[in-house]
């Protein structure tokens, strides 16, 4: 009689091989996380290069109006905007997609605007405002979580609280508030002044809605990491506070932080398109993905190439971000799958 196998044996771990080395080197063993990867890095050098598309390749403006222009379509001249035929015969109908790069690749929008060319700078406009916003999101809740967890007494009390208050209200709807009121006189904070056409808004207003998910959960952390026997032999020899939350409590926390950015990088992305498309987010001339949705808004039963460009850009995106996060926390975190299958 054959004996049962057992458990295959686990990887085993080169000798002097550090938790971020361990942790690198099990990222690139997951191939759906170097596609993610690769899929990603793809779309952010596509945005990238939106000025040398527009300028060299396609000759267009992305942002000025082109309602008389005219462009080449199989050898043959054509306007770009035709009058609508259809109905009362109201309105224009703008070119479809020609599938030439050089002569609106994906057609036009009702302004007569290549649409390609204002997907690649939606792109940029899209992603920096995510990776920003995620970026100072994690920073200020890693700041709070670390302070509360930390300090405990009032200043726990106190900044729980102000986390609490946040939370209260639904996110999209705190948003929604924000943006209206801030876009109408922009924000004021002692000398700095942030116009209402300024990218740093919908980026300071994202950040801000989403601290709370971030800094509660390090809040926790720090909570449990302060009763750990290396910070109490730390706080026993007389350790100062300051050396004890940069030697000894933020390495520990840091891997939930990088676990966190890109999983709030995919989902700012998807809330500044949401603010975009309803015109409280990117305000013109700038584009994002969101406000090309919006521009295709009227144009989906002509033109869907309009609004579904970039809406298949925002779901690689956001795919890729989320896959790229939990590889990240499995590699960080190998209790991870664990915990998930008990």
């Amino acid at each position: 009689m054959v004996a049962p196998e057992g458990p295959a044996p686990a990887r085993p771990v080169r000798a002097g091989q550090g938790p971020w080395a361990s942790a690198f080197s099990q990222l690139r063993r997951n191939r759906a996380a170097l596609g993610s990867l690769v899929v990603l890095v793809l779309v952010v050098v596509v945005s990238l290069l939106a000025p040398l598309y527009a300028h060299d390749i396609a000759h267009t403006n992305a942002f000025q109006s082109n309602i008389n222009g005219t462009t080449i379509v199989n050898g043959k001249t054509v306007p770009v905007l035709t009058p609508n035929t259809s109905g009362l015969g109201l309105g224009v109908t703008p070119i479809g997609p020609t599938w030439d790069p050089a002569h609106y690749f994906l057609g036009a929008d009702n302004q007569g605007r290549d649409v390609m060319a204002r997907l690649l700078y939606g792109g940029r406009t899209s992603l920096l405002i995510g990776s920003t916003s995620a970026l100072i999101c994690c920073a200020v809740a890693a700041l709070v979580g670390i302070a509360a967890g930390y300090f405990r007494g009032a200043l726990d009390w106190l900044l729980s609280r102000l986390l609490d208050l946040i939370w209260a209200f639904p996110v999209y709807l705190l948003a929604i508030s924000l943006s209206v009121i801030l876009l109408t006189s922009g924000l004021h904070l002692g000398p700095v002044v942030i116009g209402a056409n300024s990218l740093m808004l919908p980026i300071l207003i994202i950040a801000f809605i989403y601290v709370p998910y971030v800094a509660r959960p390090i809040r926790g952390q720090v909570l449990s990491l302060r009763e750990r026997e290396f910070v109490q032999a730390a706080v026993g020899i007389g350790a100062p506070d300051r050396r004890i939350l940069f030697r000894e409590i933020l390495p520990n926390v840091m891997p939930t932080v990088i676990v966190f950015f890109p999983l709030m990088f995919a989902l700012n992305v998807l809330t500044e398109s949401a603010l975009s498309f309803l015109s409280i987010g990117v305000q013109p001339p700038n584009a994002s993905w969101g406000t090309i949705i919006n521009d295709g808004l009227g144009l989906l039963y002509t033109r869907p190439w309009v609004a579904m460009a970039p809406g298949i850009m925002i779901v690689i995106t956001a795919v890729s971000l989320n896959i790229l996060g939990d590889a990240v926390r499995d590699a960080l975190d190998p209790r991870a799958k664990l915990r998930g299958s008990i």
